[in-house]
């Protein structure tokens, strides 16, 4: 029964569904996708909510922190949070905090990080393709060989990343001019290096923005 044993409803697609008021103490939810689901009458106490999926239309018990629950979603805190090759595809992460989070080889492709932090995350390897990063901050973040392209950086500090050895910035907005010059005064082992999934290297990826 669900309001005698703890459901174990790891990676479950609940998106867009309103549930009966359920007894879900103690349940383990991770991984499941909670997006525009409506859960205002169940009982969530002790849940175990790691990597579940949310966002601005998703309903929670009143009371409920669903953004310190261990969820991923606008607003969530995830500060030193492990999230390696972890798929994060078109997630709305509207000012959600990753900082010290550990991202490597996460795919964010898609996704809205608008006003988001990311200071000192581990960014390695990462798919950020087509991200909106409009107001984040990236100071002290790790980008080795993070896929860069067609992301808008507008009013970000892209420039004080820790590390961009291997990025691919191919086709980039928001990046201004004072901020390419920094950042193509970065040492040449960062900015000569191949990034072998994208085919260029970090440079020529950077110069490209000046047409």
């Amino acid at each position: 029964m669900v309001n005698q044993v703890p459901l174990d409803a790891r990676g479950a697609r609940w998106s867009h569904r309103v549930l009966t008021p359920l007894d879900l103490r103690e349940s383990k939810l991770c991984r499941a996708d909670l997006r525009g689901a409506d859960l205002s009458g169940c009982q969530l106490d002790g849940c175990d909510l790691k990597l579940a999926r949310y966002d601005m239309n998703s309903k929670f018990p009143e009371g409920f922190n669903q953004f310190r629950s261990g969820a991923v979603g606008p607003k969530a805190y995830l500060n030193g949070a492990f999230f390696n090759g972890a798929d994060l595809r078109s997630m709305d992460l509207t000012e959600s905090s990753f900082m010290g989070a550990y991202l490597s080889g996460c795919d964010l492709s898609g996704s809205v990080l608008v006003g988001a932090c990311l200071v000192g995350a581990d960014l390695r390897f990462a798919k950020l393709q087509g991200c909106s990063c409009k107001g984040a901050r990236f100071t002290g973040s790790q980008l080795n060989q993070a896929d860069l392209r067609a992301a808008d950086f507008s009013n970000t500090s892209i420039e004080t990343a820790e590390s961009i050895q291997g990025a691919d910035f191919s086709w980039a907005s928001g990046i201004n001019s004072e901020q390419l010059t920094n950042l193509l005064s970065r040492p040449h082992t960062e900015l000569d290096c191949w990034n072998p999934f994208t085919r260029t290297t970090t440079r020529a990826s950077l110069e490209s923005l000046r047409c």
